[in-house]
């Protein structure tokens, strides 16, 4: 299969968000730091990105067409050599709507929750489908509004 593991599969915006997002941030994502580096006093590095080499920005995201509250903030990490700007405000609220630019979606399975059998224990597996989301950048979501008839 052409498909291997960890691949970024493209997506449109408006398939991973089709009723919108809203962008709450935009923090660094940093590398992990074991004990042992952290009593050396080793300083805490930036993640890159292992295709572009680029700084890595973690967007915190409303997906407004989320089925339960708790899917509803998702990250889309963004690789670039300066912090992303978030769009502007809509005037009188605090809402961010955004589009993703170059959206790309990486399957994985979260096995957190899967317990293995133990001393004659039947195997209980409940993990699931989990998906990584990065975007080349993003953009202001632009209202087009009717023009007024005459």
């Amino acid at each position: 299969m052409a498909i291997s593991g960890g691949s970024r599969l493209p997506a449109t915006h408006d398939f991973v968000f089709p009723r919108g997002a809203l962008v709450m941030g935009v923090e660094p994502v940093l590398r992990f730091q074991s004990a042992e580096e952290r009593a050396k006093g080793l300083p805490v590095q930036q993640e890159t990105d292992k295709e572009s080499g680029l700084l890595v920005w973690s967007v915190l995201v409303i997906d407004q067409a989320a089925e339960r509250k708790t899917d509803a903030v998702v990250t889309v990490k963004i690789a670039a050599p300066h912090q992303p700007v978030p769009p502007e405000a809509i005037p009188g609220t605090d809402v961010r709507p955004v589009l993703f630019e170059g959206l790309t979606v990486t399957p994985w399975i979260d096995d957190k929750a899967c317990r293995g059998s133990h001393g004659g224990e039947r195997h209980r597996c409940r993990a699931k489908l989990g998906y990584s989301l990065r975007a080349s950048g993003m953009k202001p979501v632009v209202v087009k509004t009717a023009a007024k008839a005459a």
